[in-house]
């Protein structure tokens, strides 16, 4: 499967704009992290399947907005779909109710980028400008502490996430700032016009 295969089944299943731009966040951070690793002489992060996994990995969102459907009952559509085992483990791997342990770099890379990427956009959008250009680690750990903030957001999920991958927690916010920054006018957060800021 291509990335644009694997962005064809996105726009298919998903509608709403929000989880679009989610899963082109997480795939900016996963696919950064990938690179990163590459460059460190991880044969096994590769570019191109790592970007087809965080596509996916809420492509079922929608049709399936309740645990332990989503990401159970989507991993068997991404099978029929001919999406390999490698990905759609990984997938099942980022649900932590899902009893598939994370293993691999990819699986840990997930998880780690999930709730992070949605985060950062939430703080995007409450900045003055709207844009990601305005986040730093500190005000996203500040940010964290306020728990009638983006309360949806699982912050254990990010400290364990962290953890898993065995990054420093605000080395790893700064990391994924960069990633999204990089594309920032693809997930909406640019920023507003400067007459409109």
């Amino acid at each position: 499967m291509t990335r644009a295969e694997a962005w064809e089944i996105v726009c298919e299943f998903v509608q709403s704009d929000a989880l679009r731009r989610h899963a082109l966040a997480v795939e900016a951070c996963v696919h950064a992290y990938a690179k990163h690793f590459r460059q460190q002489g991880r044969a096994d992060a590769d570019e191109e399947k790592w970007s087809i996994t965080a596509l996916l990995h809420d492509f079922d969102w929608e049709i399936h907005p309740r645990a332990p459907d989503h990401p159970l009952k989507g991993e068997a559509i991404l099978k029929e779909r001919g999406v390999e085992e490698e990905i759609r483990r990984a997938i099942l791997s980022h649900a932590q109710y899902s009893g598939v342990a994370r293993e691999s770099l990819l699986e840990k890379t997930l998880f780690a980028c999930d709730e992070l990427a949605g985060f950062l956009t939430a703080v995007s959008y409450v900045k003055p400008g709207r844009s990601i250009h305005e986040v730093d680690a500190r005000g996203v750990r500040k940010k964290m502490k306020d728990k009638a903030f983006a309360r949806a957001v699982n912050r254990e999920d990010i400290l364990q996430g962290a953890a898993e991958l065995g990054v420093d927690l605000d080395e790893h916010i700064a990391f994924c700032i960069e990633a999204m920054k990089d594309r920032a006018v693809e997930l909406g957060l640019a920023g507003l016009p400067q007459s409109e800021s």
